[in-house]
């Protein structure tokens, strides 16, 4: 049974994969061109998703699992997987922490406006005018309850906010006092003072966020894009921030990574950006690693319907 990463394992990672499955035979690289050599009769490979092409596909012959160290999977060669019927599974769910804590981290960071106290830190100047919010009462919009979007609804709600959000069906979410279905989309956006959006990114969930969407938006409000970039219509983000139709946006995920330095939205007063670390965390790979185990303790079983996190190659997640 060979098995190729082609996501970088560190050391103590590599040696606790050998260790507990010695049947394993495995090959570590740090990219996919570094793999290729050994990719032919590999039988299950492990990759954070975005390096895998219908080219290289079609020279992995023996391939049978592909195992993605993250949970965005909307890069993959889907119909020709799908064709070869190769299972997919991802490591949706690792992120509820890091990216739950990210979430509120920037919710507070725009309503005790830290940045511009910083600022005036570096300034050495002492400026009580600055005018602070209170989160506490006020309406988080989560657009996708899922693993990480319930995780955020926990958290929102131990600060004394009003949560709600969407999911495909209105079905009932634990911390959320009101699921709408994703066809309400509207509703959502139009009563909350935070939005926060994470998504997968599908053919229904391209530019989600467009004209109309921002418009429905509050002035005030902030919109949070955690997402995947082309979740969000940034030509229409980018004139609604610019004629101040919402109050600000807080960007971690891009149509174009690296954003370039030309960019329009380093530019913007009411945009904090980072390069997409809301996800990031220390135990990062230790997670995403522990669901490859279970996973691969289930394929040596043969119980390929009980493997954790597995993708629809129809659907697109």
């Amino acid at each position: 049974m060979k098995i190729v990463s082609s996501a970088k394992i560190s050391e103590k990672h590599q040696i606790s994969l050998k260790e507990q499955f010695p049947k394993g035979d495995f090959y570590f690289f740090a990219n996919i061109e570094e793999a290729k050599a050994e990719l032919t009769d590999t039988e299950i490979l492990i990759t954070y998703g975005e390096d895998l092409n219908d080219e290289i596909l079609q020279t992995m012959n023996a391939l049978k699992w592909i195992h993605v160290v993250s949970a965005g999977v909307n890069k993959l060669p889907f119909e020709l997987l799908h064709s070869r019927k190769v299972i997919v599974t991802n490591s949706k769910g690792i992120h509820r922490i890091p990216m739950s804590e990210y979430t509120m981290a920037v919710i507070l960071q725009l309503a005790r406006k830290t940045n511009q106290f910083f600022e005036k830190q570096q300034e050495g100047t002492w400026d009580r005018t600055i005018r602070v919010a209170e989160i506490f009462g006020s309406t988080l919009g989560i657009i996708g309850l899922g693993a990480i979007g319930q995780a955020i609804a926990e958290k929102g709600k131990s600060f004394g906010m009003r949560i709600i959000g969407t999911n495909t069906d209105g079905r009932p979410v634990p911390f959320v006092d009101q699921v709408y279905p994703s066809s309400q989309l509207k509703k959502v956006l139009a009563e909350s003072d935070y939005v926060v959006v994470i998504v997968p990114l599908t053919d229904k969930t391209y530019h989600l966020i467009g004209k109309e969407e921002l418009i429905a938006m509050k002035k005030s409000a902030y919109l949070i894009n955690i997402a995947r970039g082309d979740v969000i219509d940034e030509q229409a983000l980018l004139e609604a921030l610019k004629e101040r139709e919402i109050g600000g946006a807080v960007l971690d995920v891009f149509s174009q990574e690296p954003l370039p330095s030309d960019h329009p939205f380093w530019q913007f007063d009411n945009v904090i950006i980072t390069p997409h670390v809301s996800g990031r965390s220390p135990k990062y790979m230790e997670r995403a690693l522990e669901i490859f185990k279970t996973n691969l303790y289930m394929y040596q079983n043969k119980e390929f319907s009980q493997m954790k996190n597995l993708v629809d190659l129809k659907k697109g997640y």
